[in-house]
């Protein structure tokens, strides 16, 4: 029986995992590079299908892949060509360096630590030189490896309880979470990590589709048991996270096989040994659903929280028109994304300010979000060097297209505090802050609500992401002091928790 709405265990790992000032001080852990995770699964008794090197070049602006959908039922199949397009833009390797100890391999996906958590699979029909199959994304050797043979839809139209965009999709990604990988670094807050690291993935995965034509839609809702099976994960170290149909087709799939016998298949080892953090699977426990019925009710339905309007000064959004907005194209602007590692103390416009938000926060089409362009978090921001707007601490109202002033005042030093006494936030032109009302999205959608906010602000951040550096920007994702921040920005913000946080502004060169 499902343990998902007895949401106290979401609230247990949620206190358990803040930051603090004393927290993080108190802390012994260290970094045994000795031990560190490789950053890739291998399955050394299966060859990789090689998939074909040359990127497509789509010529669609960045700023309009990230803001737009192709219509749900738009006939459409991806081919090799498409399927290796939508991987190296999302989880291929960009760039690599070389350091005394060894190389560190980029990935087209801002990732916490750059460690690489998150895996993809592959469940699709026949495809245009793609049999029908399970596949695992083999990053190092760019290739697909297959673990079955034959067509395994109907296994995730079951465990999503027909939810139409996976019962007429082509192909499906599944995005699965290793712990270990991340909590090599980040220990029990890497569960945290899962939604921001799967989300920013995934802003470059739906971006990526909408530029080669296909329709996609995240998918948070269905059976964990069925889907860790179809893979033949170990859910004591990687679970399956989201599901992203991709493509339409109005033919059924064939019934699979029977049963879904264990596969079996060797992996290289992580590391020399791994260290077991109980919270994270605890919590993933609790929020595992695990019927089809269960999924039904837990899809859509997203709790609306009554903003209220503006009673301080606001500013006006500008964004830039289609017709000014820069048109690099969206392969371009992933391909030279990265996380600044430092900020220019230099202003922004209003209007790149505004054309960031505006697009990053147009909707995301995910399963948990009914209807169409509701938003579970809230955007507050720390504005310290944008043209035209006085410094001080604001929030977005989103459907009236304004930031309001909460308070006004120079805020560096606070915001550097706030992110973990870092000089990033301290040195950005703006700093934007998630932040959720999890009572009311415990309440409705359970422990599971607590994947689901976290993946969205991993998903609006990594719009973030691609619309700043699409205008020659920068930024990065940050962790932070988590209640500090709430108290920063009430009494506007009180009951509500911090959720992630990202930086914009000039990068700076070291």
């Amino acid at each position: 029986m499902s343990d998902n709405q007895n949401s106290e265990v979401a609230w247990k790992y949620h206190n358990a995992t803040k930051h603090s000032y004393a927290s993080v001080r108190n802390n012994q852990h260290f970094l045994d590079f000795n031990n560190q995770p490789i950053p890739f699964k291998i399955y050394p008794t299966l060859q990789p299908l090689p998939l074909p090197a040359e990127v497509r070049q789509t010529g669609v602006a960045a700023l309009s892949a990230i803001a737009e959908i192709i219509p749900p039922q738009t006939a459409s199949r991806p081919d090799l060509e498409a399927i290796a397009q939508l991987l190296y833009l999302s989880a291929g390797i960009t760039r690599h360096r070389k350091y005394p100890g060894g190389e560190i391999y980029f990935r087209a996906a801002a990732c916490t630590g750059a460690l690489y958590e998150v895996e993809l699979y592959l469940v699709c029909g026949d495809l245009a030189n793609l049999e029908a199959g399970v596949y695992h994304f083999a990053a190092a050797e760019f290739g697909l490896r297959r673990l079955r043979a034959g067509d395994y839809r109907s296994v995730l139209i079951d465990a999503t309880a027909n939810e139409p965009s996976v019962a007429h999709a082509p192909l499906t990604i599944v995005c699965t979470a290793t712990y270990w990988r991340n909590a090599w670094k980040y220990q029990d807050r890497t569960y945290r990590h899962f939604g921001w690291d799967n989300g920013t993935l995934l802003a470059n995965l739906l971006a990526v589709g909408t530029a080669v034509g296909l329709p996609a839609k995240v998918v948070c809702g269905f059976v964990d048991d069925s889907v860790n099976r179809l893979l033949d994960v170990d859910p004591q170290r990687e679970v399956a996270f989201s599901l992203v149909p991709l493509g339409y087709a109005s033919a059924p799939p064939e019934q699979p096989p029977a049963n879904l016998d264990p596969l079996g298949l060797e992996t290289v080892p992580l590391s020399r040994h791994e260290i077991d953090y109980p919270l994270m699977r605890e919590v993933h426990a609790a929020s595992s659903l695990v019927s089809s019925k269960e999924v039904a009710r837990w899809r859509g339905g997203t709790p609306l929280t009554n903003f209220p309007p503006p009673t301080g000064r606001v500013v006006e959004f500008q964004p830039l028109s289609d017709e000014a907005m820069p048109r690099d194209p969206i392969e371009q602007v992933i391909l030279r994304r990265g996380s600044s590692r430092r900020f220019a103390r230099s202003p922004i416009t209003l209007a790149q300010l505004s054309t960031m938000l505006d697009r990053a926060t147009r909707g995301v089409p995910a399963d948990f979000l009914d209807p169409a362009g509701s938003q579970l978090n809230h955007l507050y921001l720390i504005i310290h060097a944008v043209e035209g707007v006085e410094p001080g601490a604001y929030v977005f109202h989103r459907g009236r297209g304004v930031l309001e002033c909460l308070k006004p005042g120079e805020f560096r030093d606070q915001a550097g505090y706030l992110g973990l006494q870092q000089a990033l936030p301290a040195d950005a032109a703006a700093d934007v802050f998630f932040m959720a009302d999890l009572r009311t999205i415990l309440q409705r959608y359970g422990n599971r609500g607590y994947r689901a906010v976290q993946l969205e602000a991993g998903i609006i951040g990594g719009r973030l992401y691609l619309s700043a550096y699409a205008q020659r920007l920068g930024a990065t994702g940050l962790t932070f002091f988590d209640d500090d921040v709430t108290a920063f920005f009430s009494p506007h913000a009180e009951g509500k928790s911090a959720i992630f946080l990202v930086a914009l502004g000039h990068s700076a060169k070291p």
